[in-house]
């Protein structure tokens, strides 16, 4: 597509398989194209039989029945042209239906792997590729192909007419290479700076209260107006471009058109033609340039989805492979972490090395340590985002890699350090946003996490909407809901990371319940934690600093370790010195009174 070179084998499933999905509507709109084209002839052929029979013949007969059979292949042409706007529109919705759930994966990679790119622009590059498709563009790279007919039948009426004709492609071809080479990189350039313009205001829209607390609201407008300014200086080299190419095609075509009609005129004075093949040759030149000075006009159009097509083609292709997997029995027995090494997102730098540990259904497990100590680096890994750089993870045995990951989400409940809740109601967010969510699972799922009596006090109860990023509720009570939402379901392995940190009295009493509860229906808990709260209910801990495994065992075993070094150690080099001995005080002389 739009100048790709790549060959068909060497593109990814995804898009071979759409390729494949569309031969038959694409075939379908190469014959309405052929048809169109074809028929494109009428216009001139009844204007030259016109001119060269029923005027000399002044005959309303043949007059009637060439009017006749020209309207029928008019309706004809305007019907398959019709049909040809509707394979295309059609081809475009297919086209992002089959790639739409690989363009999501694609999204998901780039935020889980790649977090400072934006992962967005694949799926504005889908809708680009769409809207050409179903657009004029296309058409016009329909149409090209068929320049050649007109040109050869121009040539028929007389030699010289086809040479002007084939003249005035040549000319516009060149202009069209001149718009290529010229438009390339300014193009290219938009789609940059619209990221960087757009991610501006995303970041101020977010982070509104802070940008207003702040201060900052003129500093974010200042930095936004200047990421605007660069966008529009170079849309407006690149519209200037365009426009410039643009104008001289039209100037071109009707230079073309007034030649080659002088032309006619020219060879039927020396009776070399007629006046029907003058008009008619007119005709045809004109069609024989419309396709490429539309191809022209967009031009700046076809460089972007050509961008946009080599970016989803990227995409896919960085997508690591997930080959089919067998489906495996519900996780229940025990979670295996061996020799593992963690990078940081987005980098190759190693974040935690060599961590050993291993829990039973039923366990619970705190992580300590200091920050940056690779804590939620390691709660990440444990619900399988991210690959680790060494060592493995194993449920039950089988590595996270021989899971469906679907199937895999459903026994795991997590809950991130940044509190997430999506746009909807407490009820979509709690249950997973399932298509037919148990209202017995999500009720217990609250009850559980001791959030029931909570939701039920707020203005509609379970259909309250939450906002953006649960904006509509505390911090407290996003907690406590993300809470319920990692326990919906039963989950076999539970990762809590600082699942304190905004919660009261009443609620790190309630997570400690929640933590008791997962452990006695046989899950694993891995709760990260800072406060000693929660310490009175898990079994192990994990000491982590500086990026590695300082200790691992029972509570009993390693909580005395942690207090003993909490505290500052006695001096034992010198010797106990002996109490000073209270100094006695001098008394003064008594003075005499003054009224002695």
């Amino acid at each position: 597509m739009i100048g790709q070179v790549k060959r068909l084998s060497a593109l990814p499933a995804e898009i071979r398989n759409a390729a494949l999905a569309l031969r038959g509507a694409l075939i379908a709109t190469a014959i309405a194209s052929g048809l169109v084209n074809l028929l494109m002839l009428v216009a001139p052929l009844f204007m030259l039989q016109t001119y060269d029979r029923v005027l000399p013949s002044r005959s309303i007969a043949t007059l009637i029945g060439l009017l006749a059979i020209a309207l029928v292949l008019l309706m004809v042409r305007a019907g398959v042209d019709m049909l040809r706007s509707r394979l295309l529109a059609r081809i475009a919705e297919i086209f992002d239906e089959t790639m739409r759930d690989a363009v999501f994966d694609s999204v998901q990679h780039a935020a889980l792997d790649q977090p400072g790119s934006d992962g967005l622009q694949v799926m504005r590059d889908l809708d680009t590729i769409r809207g050409f498709v179903a657009g004029s563009g296309l058409i016009a790279i329909c149409d090209l192909p068929w320049t050649p007919l007109y040109i050869v039948v121009c040539t028929l009426f007389h030699p010289l007419m086809g040479l002007a004709v084939a003249g005035g492609a040549v000319a516009l071809a060149l202009i069209t290479v001149g718009a290529e080479m010229f438009t390339r990189a300014p193009t290219r350039s938009l789609v940059t700076l619209a990221s960087s313009r757009r991610q501006m205001a995303e970041t101020a829209f977010h982070h509104a209260p802070v940008v207003h607390a702040l201060g900052m609201q003129r500093r974010m407008a200042e930095l936004w107006s200047e990421r605007t300014q660069a966008y529009l200086d170079a849309q407006r080299v690149t519209s200037d471009l365009t426009g410039t190419f643009g104008s001289a095609s039209r100037f071109l075509r009707m230079i073309l058109q007034s030649g080659v009609l002088a032309l006619g005129a020219y060879l039927v004075i020396n009776q070399q033609a007629t006046a029907g093949v003058m008009l008619a040759a007119t005709i045809l030149s004109i069609r024989a340039l419309a396709p490429i000075e539309l191809a022209i006009a967009n031009w700046r159009s076809f460089i972007t989805v050509r961008a946009s097509f080599g970016r989803l083609i990227e995409a896919l292709t960085d997508m690591p492979a997930r080959p089919p997997v067998t489906p495996l029995p519900v996780p229940n027995n025990e979670i295996r972490a061996t020799s593992l090494s963690l990078t940081a997102p987005g980098t190759n730098a190693v974040v935690l090395h060599d961590v050993s540990f291993a829990l039973r259904a039923g366990s619970a497990v705190a992580v300590v340590g200091p920050s940056g100590s690779g804590k939620s680096t390691l709660a990440r890994a444990l619900v399988g985002v991210g690959t680790p750089a060494r060592g493995v993870i194993r449920i039950d045995g089988a590595t996270l890699a021989q899971w469906d990951q679907i199937a895999l989400g459903r026994s795991i409940g997590y809950l991130p350090q940044d509190v997430a809740l999506f746009r909807g109601t407490v009820a979509q967010n709690i249950s997973r946003f399932a298509a037919a969510p148990d209202s017995t699972r999500l009720i217990a799922a609250a009850r559980e996490a001791d959030v029931h009596e909570l939701i039920l006090r707020l203005p509609g109860g379970y259909e309250t909407e939450v906002g953006d990023g649960g904006l509509m509720l505390s911090g407290g009570q996003r907690q406590r809901i993300a809470l319920a939402r990692a326990l919906y379901g039963d989950p076999f392995l539970v990762v809590l990371d600082e699942p304190n940190s905004n919660l009261d009295a009443e609620g790190e009493r309630a997570l400690v319940r929640a933590i008791g509860r997962v452990r006695s229906r046989g899950g694993i808990v891995v709760v990260v934690a800072h406060r000693p709260a929660v310490l009175q209910t898990v079994d192990h801990m994990l000491v982590l600093n500086e990026g590695r495994m300082h200790a691992f065992g029972t509570t009993a075993s390693v909580l005395p370790l942690l207090v003993a070094k909490a505290q500052p150690l006695a001096p034992t080099s010198a010797a106990p010195q002996a109490p000073m001995p209270a100094r006695r005080r001098r008394k003064k002389p008594m003075e005499p009174r003054p009224d002695a």
